[in-house]
C-alpha cells in the first residue's frame, strides 16, 4: 500500500475501518458455516418430523441430540492440541468437519420417520457432534483473528451470518421439500455444507498469533487455571450462571416455533416463505446494528438494552398463539422476535469472547458457549411437555413415555400449559439473567464505554 493510500486509510472513521477489512469478511464465511447445521436440526428436521406424524413430545426430546454443544469443552483441548496435515492451524479442522457434516446431512433424509426414528436420531446426534466441534475451531479462530476493539462488531457480523445461514435449511430447504422428496432436499443442504468447506480454504491465516499447546496437560489444565486466576471462584460462578440464564427464556420461546406454526395451520411452504424470511432480515439488521451500537455504548450497556428488547419480544408469541394462520401476524411477531435475537446474541457472544484469554480461546470459549447451549438443549427438551402435558404418554415413544412418567411423579400438570401459558413462562424465565447483569456487566462500570476516536485498527 502506498503512503498516500495508508494515510487515507488512517483518516477513515473508526466504523468504516472496522467494517471494511478482511477480518470481517472471514467472520461472514465462518458464521455461515457455523449456523447451518444447527438451524437444520432446530428448523428443518422438526417440520419434517411433524409433517410425518411424529408427536410434539418426541420432537421436543429431539433437542437432546444437541447435547454435544453442552459438552464440547471436554474434547476442545484435543482439537487444540492435535492438527491435521496439509492445512494451517484452525483451518484444518474447519475444513474436515464441514466435509463430515455434509456426509451425515446427506444420509439423514434417506430414513423414514415412521420406522427409522432411531436411525434419524443417530444421524442428528452426529450432526450435533460435528457441528459443536466445528464451533470450537471457528470460535477460537475468530477470537485469535480479531483485535480487542473489533470483538463487538466482528462477533455481530458473525451472528448476522450465522442467522443468514438459517435461511438455507429453514427457508430454502422447506420450500424444496414441498416440490421434491425430503431425501433430495437434505441432499441439497449437504451440498451447501460441502461448498462451505471449500470456501474455508480461503479465509485469512492466523500466522503466529497463538501456538499449539505442546502437551495434553497444557491443553486441559491451563485454560481453567487461567479463568480462576483472572476471575476468582465467585466471579467465575457469576459469569457461568449469567451465561446459562441470559438467553434461557428467549431460547425456550423459539425451541418449538416451527411446530407452533404447523399447529396454527401454516403449511411448510408458508413457513419457509413467511416465517423464515421474516426472521432473516430483522436478525441481520439486529446483528449489524448491535455491532455498531456496541462501538458507541460498549458491551456492558448493550447487554442491558438488548436483553430488555429480547424479553419484550417474547410477548409477541403470546399474541401469535391466539391467532390462526394469519400471515401478517406471523410476519410481525417473527420479525420482532428475531430483531431481539440478533441484538441480544451479538452482545452475548461479544461478552463471552471478551471474557477469554486469546492464547487459550479454544477451550475457554468452548466452555462458555457450551454453557450457553444448556438452555437450548436441556430446557428445550421438555418444552413439548410444558405445552402439551403428559396425559397422552401412552401414545409416545419409549423415551418420551419415560420422561412423561418422571414429570408426573414431580407433580407436573398432565394437561400442560398450552401455547399461550408456555410463552408467559418463557418471559418470566428471561428475568433472572437480566438481574445478574448488575454483577457481571454493570451499566456504568469504569472502562465499559469505548473511546470514540478515529484511529485505524492495527
Amino acid at each position: 500500500m502506498s503512503d498516500l493510500a495508508a494515510q487515507s486509510e488512517a483518516q477513515r472513521p473508526r466504523w468504516q475501518a472496522a467494517i471494511f477489512n478482511r477480518r470481517m469478511l472471514a467472520c461472514v464465511f465462518t458464521g455461515l458455516a457455523s449456523g447451518m447445521p444447527l438451524f437444520l436440526l432446530i428448523q428443518m428436521v422438526p417440520v419434517w418430523l411433524r409433517e410425518e406424524g411424529v408427536s410434539l413430545q418426541d420432537i421436543g426430546l429431539l433437542a437432546l441430540v444437541q447435547l454435544p454443544y453442552t459438552w464440547k469443552f471436554l474434547w476442545a483441548p484435543l482439537l487444540d492440541r492435535f492438527s491435521l496435515p496439509g492445512l494451517p492451524r484452525r483451518q484444518d479442522w474447519i475444513f474436515a468437519l464441514q466435509l463430515c457434516l455434509a456426509g451425515v446431512i446427506a444420509a439423514i433424509g434417506w430414513y423414514q420417520p415412521a420406522g427409522g426414528l432411531f436411525e434419524i436420531t443417530v444421524c442428528a446426534v452426529l450432526i450435533g457432534f460435528f457441528s459443536a466441534s466445528l464451533d470450537i475451531q471457528i470460535d477460537a479462530y475468530r477470537r485469535e483473528l480479531l483485535p480487542e476493539h473489533e470483538l463487538g462488531l466482528g462477533n455481530s457480523i458473525h451472528v448476522q451470518a450465522y442467522r443468514l445461514a438459517g435461511l438455507i435449511p429453514g427457508s430454502l430447504g422447506l420450500i424444496l421439500a414441498g416440490y421434491m422428496p425430503w431425501a433430495q432436499a437434505f441432499l441439497v443442504m449437504a451440498g451447501f455444507m460441502a461448498a462451505g468447506a471449500i470456501v474455508s480454504l480461503w479465509v485469512p491465516r492466523l500466522g503466529a498469533v497463538t501456538a499449539r499447546p505442546l502437551t495434553l496437560r497444557a491443553s486441559f489444565v491451563d485454560p481453567f487455571r487461567d479463568f480462576i486466576h483472572r476471575k476468582g471462584y465467585g466471579g467465575l460462578a457469576l459469569i457461568l450462571a449469567f451465561i446459562v440464564l441470559y438467553k434461557l427464556g428467549d431460547n425456550m420461546a423459539t425451541a418449538l416455533s416451527s411446530a407452533l406454526y404447523v399447529d396454527l395451520g401454516f403449511t411448510s411452504q408458508e413457513i419457509g416463505l413467511v416465517a423464515k424470511n421474516a426472521a432473516l432480515w430483522p436478525a441481520i439488521i439486529g446483528a449489524l446494528l448491535g455491532g455498531l451500537i456496541m462501538l458507541r455504548l460498549g458491551i456492558n450497556r448493550a447487554l442491558w438494552l438488548f436483553g430488555l428488547v429480547q424479553l419484550l419480544t417474547i410477548f409477541g408469541f403470546v399474541w401469535l398463539s391466539t391467532t390462526y394462520a394469519d400471515r401478517v401476524v406471523l410476519a410481525l411477531v417473527v420479525g420482532a422476535e428475531y430483531l431481539g435475537v440478533g441484538l441480544g446474541t451479538a452482545a452475548f457472544v461479544a461478552f463471552m469472547a471478551r471474557e477469554t484469554n486469546p492464547a487459550l480461546a479454544a477451550t475457554q470459549l468452548a466452555l462458555l458457549t457450551a454453557l450457553a447451549a444448556v438452555p437450548r438443549v436441556l430446557a428445550n427438551s421438555i418444552t413439548g411437555f410444558l405445552v402439551s402435558g403428559t396425559e397422552q404418554a401412552e401414545g409416545l415413544s419409549g423415551v418420551a413415555a419415560t420422561v412423561a412418567g418422571a414429570l408426573d411423579g414431580l407433580g407436573f400438570p398432565a394437561a400442560g400449559l398450552g401455547w399461550t401459558g408456555f410463552f408467559y413462562l418463557c418471559a418470566g424465565l428471561a428475568i433472572p439473567g437480566m438481574l445478574l447483569l448488575v454483577w457481571v456487566a454493570p451499566f456504568n462500570a469504569p472502562g465499559s464505554i469505548p473511546e470514540h476516536d478515529t484511529e485505524t485498527p492495527a
